[in-house]
C-alpha cells in the first residue's frame, strides 16, 4: 500500500495576504509563518522566508482578530498564560506587519493591563528555504531550511538567509538577549518586563537583496499613478469601503516595466501571479481608466515590447501576438508527465491581442496623448494581422487555439482550465476550441482599431469594419444554439465545429462588443442575469442546470469578479440597464461579505446568506480589484471620447447605489467629479472647457 500522500496545492481563504509589488506577505491569521504550509514571505517569485514564530512564556498568543489590506496587517492576540486570572484578555500580544518595498517590517507590541507585573520569556522563530512560488502552489514544501549567519560586525543584533536568488538580512530592535543558530532556523530571545499599563516593543526588519538577476525584475510601481484623489460618497453605505479597500490594493499590485522603469503596469494577483499577464493586466487597467491612462499606457507599452516576433511552438509565439505571462524563471509546476510546464515568456493565449487593441483605442478616448498612441501603431498593425491571420487558423475564419506541446495550457482563454469547456450534458469539449467571447473581443478590436486609424489619417480602416462584419456574421451563423436553456450564445465551438452548448458566461462578454444585434443583446442579457447563471453574489461560470455544475469548481460553476464585472459593463452598454444593476447589486453584496477585498472567485451558493470562499482563491486578485471601477462606470453611465470633445455620462435608473458622488475621475488631464441625486439628476465638475457632457446613446 502506497502511504505517501499527493502534494496539496495551499488553500489560502484563511490566510492573511499583503502585498507591495514583487512582495507578498502570508500567514496564518494569528500571525505565524509555518514551512510546512504556503506561508511566508515571497519576494521575485521565491520564498526568501518560510518560518516566523512567535511565542511568550512558551505559548503561542490566542488570535483575537486580524485584518489585512494592501501592505497592511494588524494581529491582536492575547497571552492567555499571563497576567490576572479570568477570562478577560489582560497581556495584549500585538504584530504589525508592513511592506515598503521590498522589506518587511515586523512590529511587535506586548502591552499588560494587569495589576501586576507581567515577567516572561518572548521567543522568535525564523527561517527561510528559498523555495520557488511554482514548487510552494504544487504543494511540495518540504525543502529543508538554509542555514542562517551571522552579520559579523552587528554582534547578536543582525543575521542572514542565503537562497537561491537572494541574500535576506534580519535586524532587530531593541537587541536580544540570545541569537541562537541552528541548521535550519534562528531562535531570538528577549526577556520581558511589562509594568501595568505599560509596553514593551520590539521590531524585526528583513530585507532580502538580489544576488542573482532575471531579466524579468519588477520592481514595486504603487508611485505610478495619480488615484489618491479617488473619493466615494454614495447612500449606499458599502460600496466607498469597496472602492477604496479595492483602489488600496490594486495599488500595491503596480510594477514597473524592467525594460522601462518609466511605466507602471498590474501584476495579476497574489501570491501566485505577481507578474505581467496579457489578458489579468489588460482588462485591470481598461476597468481602471476613468481614474486615468497611466496604468493603461504602462501596460499597452509593457506588453508591446513582448510582442511576438517569431513562430515558436514551445511558447505559442506567432507574429503580432501579446503573450499570456511573463515569469522571472521558467514556470515548472508538478512533475507528472503533461503538467503545466511553460517557458518565461509565454503566449499561450487566444484573446489578449484583441483586448489589447481595444485597451489601446479606449485609452486614446480617455485622454492617453496622441504621441504615445501613434509610437503604438506599428504594434496595433501587428496585432490586426494576427487578429486575421495566424489567429485564424482554419478557413472558417475563428479564433481559436490547441497545445501541441503537451505542457502548455490546454484551455487559452480566460477560463483556462482542462475542463471548463463543458456541453450541455457536462461533456468535455475536445479541441481546438474556438471560444464565443473571442470572436466578439475580434470584433470590437477590428471596429475600435478602425475607428482609431481614421482619426489619425492612417489606412486600414476599411478592410478593418470589413473583417468586423465579416466575423459579427460567422458568429451569428454558428454559435446560437437552441435548448432546454432555451435560445443562447454557445460558450465555443469544439474541434469538429461543434457549438460547445453548456450555458456559461462566456455570452455576457460578447454584450457591448458590436458583435451583437439589439435583439441578440437583448436575449444574451436575459439568459445571462437569469435564474440559472445570475445569484445573489454574482454570474456563475456554467449554469447550474448544466452537467458538470459545481457551485465551488473552478470554472464549473463557481463566481468570478470580473466575470461579473464585465458582464455588468457589457449590459449597460447595451442599454440592459435593469440587468446591469442587478448585477452590480451582487458584486457589491459579494464585496461585503469578503470584507471589501473581493477575491478571485468564490462559491455563489449562499451559505446562511453570504458566499462561500474558494480556498485556493489569490487575494486580493488586480482583475477582481478593478472591478470596483468597473461598478462605478455602470452606476455613472461613463464612457469618453475627448479626441471628439465628448463625454458621456448617463447614470442607471433608477440608481443602484441611490445618491451618489465620486471624485478623482479623470479625463484627459483633467480632475472631474460626478454627482448623481436619488431621483437621477446629475451635476459634473471639473470637465475641460469645450467638452460636452452627453445624456444617452
Amino acid at each position: 500500500m502506497n502511504t505517501e500522500q499527493t502534494p496539496r496545492q495551499p488553500w489560502l481563504h484563511d490566510l492573511s495576504i499583503i502585498v507591495h509589488g514583487n512582495a507578498t506577505a502570508l500567514s496564518a491569521a494569528g500571525g505565524d509563518m509555518s514551512p510546512r504550509s504556503g506561508h511566508g514571505l515571497f519576494v521575485d517569485d521565491v520564498r526568501v522566508l518560510s518560518r516566523l514564530e512567535l511565542t511568550v512564556s512558551g505559548e503561542a498568543p490566542s488570535g483575537v482578530a486580524s485584518e489585512a489590506g494592501g501592505a497592511l496587517a494588524e494581529f491582536f492576540g492575547a497571552a492567555r498564560g499571563l497576567g490576572d486570572v479570568g477570562a478577560d484578555p489582560t497581556v495584549e500580544v500585538r504584530r504589525l506587519r508592513s511592506l515598503v518595498d521590498d522589506v518587511m517590517h515586523e512590529d511587535i507590541s506586548v502591552t499588560s493591563r494587569a495589576a501586576q507585573t507581567v515577567r516572561a520569556a518572548l521567543r522568535l522563530e525564523l527561517g527561510a528555504d528559498g523555495i520557488p512560488i511554482a514548487q510552494v502552489k504544487y504543494g511540495a514544501v518540504d525543502a529543508p531550511g538554509v542555514s542562517p549567519a551571522p552579520v559579523a560586525d552587528a554582534g547578536n543584533a543582525a543575521l542572514t538567509f542565503g537562497t537561491s536568488r537572494h541574500l535576506t538580512r534580519v535586524d532587530f530592535d531593541p537587541v536580544p538577549v540570545s541569537l541562537e543558530l541552528a541548521t535550519d532556523r534562528a531562535v531570538v530571545g528577549h526577556e520581558l518586563v511589562v509594568e501595568p499599563g505599560e509596553t514593551q516593543r520590539f521590531r524585526v526588519t528583513i530585507t532580502p537583496t538580489r544576488t542573482a538577476a532575471s531579466e524579468f525584475d519588477a520592481d514595486p510601481g504603487s508611485d505610478g499613478v495619480h488615484w489618491d484623489a479617488i473619493r466615494v460618497v454614495a447612500d449606499e453605505p458599502r460600496l466607498a469601503p469597496l472602492v477604496a479597500q479595492s483602489v488600496d490594493d490594486l495599488r500595491h499590485l503596480l510594477l514597473r516595466d524592467p525594460l522601462d522603469r518609466a511605466d507602471v503596469f498590474p501584476a495579476a494577483g497574489s501570491p501566485w501571479y505577481l507578474t505581467l499577464f496579457g489578458r489579468d493586466s489588460i482588462w485591470t487597467a481598461r476597468m481602471m481608466l476613468p481614474f486615468g491612462t497611466e496604468l493603461a499606457g504602462g501596460t499597452l507599452r509593457a506588453l508591446a515590447r513582448r510582442q511576438g516576433t517569431r513562430h515558436d511552438a514551445d511558447s505559442a509565439e506567432q507574429p503580432g501576438k501579446i503573450p499570456h505571462e511573463v515569469r522571472r524563471t521558467a514556470y515548472v509546476g508538478s512533475p507528472r508527465k503533461g503538467d503545466l510546464a511553460l517557458p518565461p515568456l509565454y503566449y499561450g493565449t487566444v484573446d489578449a491581442t484583441a483586448l489589447w487593441v481595444t485597451l489601446l483605442v479606449e485609452a486614446w478616448r480617455w485622454g492617453l496623448p496622441e504621441p504615445e498612441v501613434k509610437a503604438l501603431l506599428p504594434h496595433l498593425r501587428a496585432a490586426l494581422t494576427w487578429l486575421t491571420g495566424d489567429g485564424q487558423p482554419d478557413d472558417d475564419g475563428f479564433l481559436k487555439y490547441l497545445d501541441t506541446t503537451g505542457h502548455g495550457l490546454a484551455n487559452q482563454g480566460w477560463k483556462d482550465s482542462g475542463d471548463s469547456m463543458r456541453m450541455r450534458d457536462g461533456r468535455v469539449a475536445d479541441a481546438p476550441i474556438a471560444l464565443v467571447e473571442a470572436q466578439a473581443y475580434a470584433v470590437e478590436a477590428l471596429l475600435a482599431a478602425a475607428d482609431l486609424l481614421d482619426a489619425l489619417g492612417e489606412p486600414g480602416a476599411d478592410r478593418a469594419r470589413a473583417e468586423a462584419g465579416a466575423l459579427s456574421d460567422r458568429i451569428r451563423a454558428a454559435f446560437w444554439v437552441d435548448g432546454d436553456a432555451g435560445h443562447y450564445l454557445a460558450m465555443a465551438l469544439d474541434g469538429s465545429g461543434r457549438p460547445v452548448d453548456g450555458l456559461g458566461s462566456n455570452m455576457g462578454h460578447a454584450l457591448g462588443t458590436g458583435a451583437l444585434d439589439r435583439g441578440e443583446a437583448a436575449s444574451v442579457g436575459s439568459t445571462v442575469t437569469g435564474p440559472e447563471l445570475l445569484d445573489a453574489f454574482g454570474v456563475r461560470t456554467l449554469g447550474s442546470g448544466n452537467g458538470g455544475f459545481n457551485p465551488i469548481g473552478y470554472h464549473t460553476g463557481s463566481v468570478w469578479t470580473h466575470d461579473s464585472a464585465i458582464v455588468a459593463l457589457g449590459l449597460a452598454r447595451e442599454g440592459l440597464t435593469a440587468q446591469a444593476a442587478a448585477v452590480v447589486h451582487a458584486l457589491v453584496a459579494s464585496g461585503e461579505a469578503f470584507d471589501y477585498r473581493w477575491p478571485e472567485l468564490y462559491s455563489g451558493l449562499p451559505m446562511l446568506g453570504r458566499p462561500s470562499p474558494y480556498p485556493a482563491s489569490c487575494r486580493p486578485q488586480a482583475w477582481s480589484a478593478a472591478s470596483a471601477g468597473a461598478l462605478l462606470t455602470v452606476a455613472l453611465g461613463l464612457r469618453a471620447d475627448l479626441p471628439a470633445g465628448v463625454l458621456h455620462v448617463d447614470p442607471i435608473r433608477p440608481t443602484p447605489f441611490g445618491a451618489l458622488h465620486v471624485e478623482g475621475l479623470r479625463l484627459g488631464d483633467a480632475t472631474f467629479a460626478v454627482t448623481v441625486t436619488r431621483d437621477g439628476d446629475v451635476e459634473v465638475t471639473g470637465v475641460p472647457q469645450g467638452v460636452e457632457i452627453r445624456r444617452g446613446a
